[in-house]
Formats: structure tokens, C-alpha cells, sequence
């Protein structure tokens, strides 16, 4: 007897929504990577593909015709998820300090990194309580969302942009919290490719850097792929597929622990704040479990109870690779245009004086933590706490292809370190949306916080010159 396949609910618009919505995500990468390969400027201009797909998709939205084809809800779901999944990929890595870098250096690249998104926060503060006092009703916290939109990515400027606006509208402010905060990371993509490039042949025209041709650029050896002891990479199971189902496991994990606090009774900040904030640690409460999961692995085979190495570093990149690209191409294409009509003045003012300040910031520090290798420092730096850690490794490629200077390990291994010394400003952004008094404290907490990591920083040139 044949299937009646007319009873079968395939043919309904139910069952392909979401992975239509897949494919044009794929579609509009694929697109933006054509574009970015084939156009002399845009290849220059060193632009991710991604973020390229994502304006294609901007650009189509602006047509009647296509409005009802892009899913906003959905693409914002997908931000919101290719954010954690990317960081819990990246968490089960078997990340080793290589001789290039020291513990010491991994942990002042990641007071930089927290240096930065505190100083972004405190122009964004700035600039928003201003325009709440003297300007248009802007929301007094928006500015929090810079280092959000610049420092962290789309996903955190989406999940924060999305706490703000439940703030705002309990105050009876009208602010679109999302669209600002992943406007901001879209714009950070732009400054951090555009600015590093102009600066860069800025330099070069000065002698101060050379060009260097990349010898055999993506030559992988054996080693990249695997390491002694691994699974084989098909024999009940394919090795990627375990390598998704981890991933995929301990961000279960993430859910079901996120869900177990949000039933407890934590009191009045619990409830206030950090309950309403928890869903949007999704990345950080990955990062935990991701490390806790490779541990106790680790554990277990110390323990004799598994014999083979399960964690392939190089299939893990390339799963937190995938979902990066996809959060940026479905954060960008999430945007929408009109809810900003307002709120343009602040935002241009937001994003200038932030690439501003990051750049002066970056730059200053990385003269005296990288003497060595400063501008390499600088480059890798600049263009991840604009866009991500993809933006920084592609701008310090052009100056230095091999990775011959610590740089590329300086910014790799550098995100423990970023995501504790960071918590207090996360903690913060948290809890400034609550109230203007709440606002003014961050801001001071943020002054004092910016002065003691730069210490921390400059803490040799600074004693010296006391001893001297």
C-alpha cells in the first residue's frame, strides 16, 4: 500500500519556514562572499563576507516585494543562538599557551580587552544621559549598548538591545533597543575593517610597515586537522558529528541550568536583575559549561575510563567559524531602518566617538604591552573589539601572515581572561537600564574600574617612574 503522502504536513508553509529562513542566510553568505572576492574594493576594504551578506539582505528588505521574505523574530532567534553555540565551540578547544605567549601577556590582553569595553561604555553613557537631559528622550542607558555592539557582537547587542527596550517601556520610554544595538554592530564591522585598512596604509606610506605576501597561505599539515589519539573520522559515528553533538549537549546544559535559576527565589536583585539578564549570558554560561565539559574529560581519561581524544580542535573552529558568520549575517539582515529615524543624531554621534576612543585606547596600551610587536598587537585588537576576533585575525594577516609575533595567540587565548576580568562590566550593563540613579552609579563604577585595569596595565611603567 502507498503512502498517502497528502496527509503528511510537509506541504504546509509550517514546515519550511525555519529552513528557508536557513537558506537565504546561506544564500546571502555565499553572495556576500562573491562580492567580497570579485570587487577590487571590497576585497580591499578587507570587509567580512558576512557582514556583506547581512547589507544584501538589508538592501532587499527595502523592497515591498521582498519585506515578507525575511523573518525578523527569526532572525534575531538565530543571532541570539549562533552566540552561544559559537562561544561553547570555541570553550571546548584544547587551547595550549604556546611559547610566543605567556600567561602574564594572555592575561593583560584581556585586561585590554575589558580596559576597552569600559571606556566604550563610558562615552556611550555620556553621550546618552546628555541627549535624556538636553536632547531627544533618548533611554539614559543606551549608551551601554556600544560596548555591546563594538566590544561583544551582534548577539550580545541584540540580547542586551532587547533588555533595554523592557526598561525603557516600563519608564514610558519609546526606545528600540534591538535594532540600535545591532545597528551599532554592524557599524562596528565597518569601522574596524575601513579604519584598521586606512591606518594601515597610513603606515605603509610612512615606511613604517611593508607589505608582506602570505607563502602558501592555508597550507594545512596533518597536525592542524587532528592530534595523537583521536577518534577516527568515520567509524560508528563521522568525528563531526561528535564534535556538533558536544556542542550541542553542553549548550542543553546551558538551557536547562538557565531554566533551574530562573525557578529560584533569589531576592530583590535576583529578580530585578539578574533573572531578566541570565537567557542573555547564554555565551558566557556556555563558555562555563563548555570548560567544565572539557575537564571533565580530561578527567576521564586520567582515569583510564576513555581511551581516545574525542575534541578535534580544527572541526571545532570551523563549527564556532560557521556560527559567527551566520550571527552576522542574520543580526545585520535583523535590523530595522525606521525605528531609527529618531535616534539617528545620538547613534552617529555613539559610533564616531566610540571608534574614536577604541582606537586611542588600543593603540595607547599597545604601545607599552607589545613593544615588540605593537602594531601587529594593535591591528589584532582594534579589529576585534570592533567586530570579533575573525575582524582582528584578518587585519593582523596583512601584516603579518605567519603569525610569527605572539599577536594571533595574544588574541585567541585571551578570552578567559577577557570574560572574568569583563564580568563586572556585563553585572553592570545588567543593572544601569533600572533607573537614571542606576545609570549615574554605572558610570562612576565604570570611571574607577577603566583607572585600575590601566594601572594594572601600566603597572611596570609606572612604578618605575616612582622608583626612579
Amino acid at each position: 500500500m502507498l503512502l498517502d503522502v497528502s496527509v503528511m504536513t510537509f506541504d504546509r508553509p509550517e514546515a519550511w519556514q525555519w529552513l528557508v529562513q536557513f537558506c537565504i542566510l546561506a544564500t546571502a553568505l555565499l553572495l556576500g562572499n562573491v562580492l567580497r572576492t570579485k570587487v577590487p574594493f571590497l576585497n580591499k576594504s578587507l570587509l567580512p563576507s558576512a557582514l556583506l551578506g547581512g547589507l544584501l539582505l538589508l538592501i532587499f528588505k527595502q523592497f515591498p516585494s521582498c519585506r515578507g521574505i525575511i523573518n525578523k523574530p527569526m532572525m534575531e532567534i538565530v543571532t541570539y543562538h549562533a552566540l552561544g553555540l559559537g562561544f561553547v565551540a570555541l570553550a571546548l578547544k584544547n587551547n595550549k599557551i604556546e611559547s610566543k605567549s605567556t600567561p602574564m601577556k594572555v592575561i593583560e590582553t584581556g585586561a585590554l580587552t575589558a580596559s576597552t569595553y569600559v571606556i566604550q561604555g563610558i562615552v556611550g553613557l555620556i553621550v546618552s544621559i546628555l541627549f535624556f537631559y538636553f536632547g531627544k528622550r533618548l533611554f539614559y542607558a543606551a549608551g551601554l549598548l556600544l560596548p555591546m555592539g563594538y566590544g561583544q557582537g551582534p548577539g550580545q547587542a541584540l540580547n542586551f538591545g532587547k533588555i533595554f527596550t523592557g526598561w525603557a517601556t516600563q519608564q514610558g520610554i519609546d526606545f528600540p533597543g534591538a535594532d540600535f544595538g545591532l545597528s551599532i554592530a554592524a557599524t562596528g564591522f565597518v569601522v574596524g575593517s575601513l579604519v584598521g585598512v586606512i591606518y594601515m596604509n597610513i603606515l605603509r606610506r610612512k615606511g613604517i610597515l611593508s607589505r608582506k605576501k602570505i607563502a602558501h597561505a592555508q597550507v594545512n599539515t596533518l597536525e592542524d586537522y587532528e592530534s595523537k589519539g583521536e577518534i577516527p573520522d568515520a567509524e560508528s559515528i563521522d568525528k563531526l558529528s561528535v564534535q556538533i553533538c558536544m556542542v550541542l549537549f553542553v549548550y542543553f546544559l546551558v538551557y536547562l541550568f538557565t531554566k533551574w535559576i530562573q525557578g529560584m527565589e533569589l531576592g530583590d536583585f535576583g529578580t530585578n536583575t539578574l533573572k531578566p539578564m541570565l537567557w542573555g549570558f547564554n555565551f558566557l554560561i556556555g563558555t562555563l559549561f563548555g570548560i567544565l565539559f572539557k575537564w571533565l574529560l580530561g578527567r576521564f581519561k586520567k582515569a583510564r575510563l576513555m581511551s581516545r581524544e574525542y575534541i578535534n580542535n580544527y572541526m571545532l573552529n570551523r563549527i564556532s567559524g560557521f556560527c559567527f558568520d551566520i550571527m552576522i549575517v542574520a543580526g545585520t539582515a535583523a535590523i530595522n531602518f525606521n525605528e531609527l529615524g529618531k535616534f539617528v543624531l545620538p547613534f552617529v554621534l555613539i559610533v564616531t566617538l566610540g571608534a574614536i576612543v577604541t582606537f586611542v585606547n588600543v593603540l595607547w596600551i599597545s604601545k607599552h604591552l607589545y613593544p615588540d610587536y605593537k602594531y601587529e598587537g594593535f591591528f589584532s585588537m582594534f579589529g576585534m573589539l570592533t567586530g570579533t576576533a575573525s575582524n582582528g585575525m584578518i587585519l593582523l594577516r596583512e601584516i603579518d601572515p605567519k603569525f610569527e609575533t605572539p599577536a594571533a595567540n595574544n588574541l585567541v587565548l585571551q578570552t578567559l581572561s577577557a570574560i572574568v576580568l569583563g564580568f563586572p562590566v556585563l553585572l553592570l550593563v545588567g543593572y544601569a537600564p533600572q533607573s537614571l540613579k542606576a545609570t549615574w552609579i554605572t558610570l562612576g563604577v565604570l570611571v574607577v574600574f577603566w583607572i585600575a585595569l590601566t594601572v594594572f596595565m601600566l603597572r611596570t611603567k609606572i612604578f618605575k617612574r616612582k622608583k626612579k
